[in-house]
């Protein structure tokens, strides 16, 4: 049975790793007490602000300050789930900060080699893994096998090399 990290646990390897944290997101929506409000409002025409994010965007800007790297990819379909506009709509905020976001359209053919599940991998070595029960996390657990790790570190160099920037993705959707 896999053992779950606790919310301070997961937020500790945010605060631990040394260079590098990547992120594979292959969702067309999370389910997120925190952001559910938030949501509904920009889903209603409404600006949401920026509160609810801001634990978020302080952390990234503590840690990029230290020198370390955060970067993203998220799979994405044309057109975007009303869940995803929202993150573009958010984008801005975490790449001012120094989050680097990438976007991979869901049909480009590497997509398919892909897993379909969501990770984090810090420095190369720590991978934590997303379990979901519908759109919300049910948990996160480290898997340290090390196929696993080396299978994800193949994933974040496929997906890396083929997302477009937030700019260049945007770019494609004019017209």
């Amino acid at each position: 049975m896999r053992e779950y990290l606790s919310d301070d646990d997961f937020t500790a390897l945010f605060r631990a790793y040394r260079y590098t944290a990547w992120r594979l997101e292959t969702r067309r929506c999370y389910g997120s007490v925190g952001e559910d409000r938030q949501f509904q409002e920009w889903l209603a025409g409404k600006d949401p602000g920026i509160e609810w994010l801001k634990p978020w965007l302080d952390m990234v800007r503590e840690e990029l300050a230290k020198g370390k790297r955060m970067e993203r990819v998220r799979i994405v379909d044309d057109p975007p789930s009303d869940y995803l506009r929202w993150e573009l709509w958010a984008t801005p905020y975490n790449l001012a900060v120094g989050e680097d976001i990438r976007y991979l359209p869901r049909e480009h053919p590497i997509v398919a080699e892909l897993p379909d599940e969501d990770f984090w991998i810090f420095d190369s070595r720590t991978l934590a893994r997303f379990e979901f029960d519908g759109d919300d996390v049910a948990g996160i657990w480290l898997d340290e096998a090390p196929e696993a790790v080396v299978a994800a570190l193949a994933a974040r160099d496929s997906a890396w090399h083929h997302a477009l920037t937030y700019t260049d993705y945007l770019a494609t959707r004019v017209g």
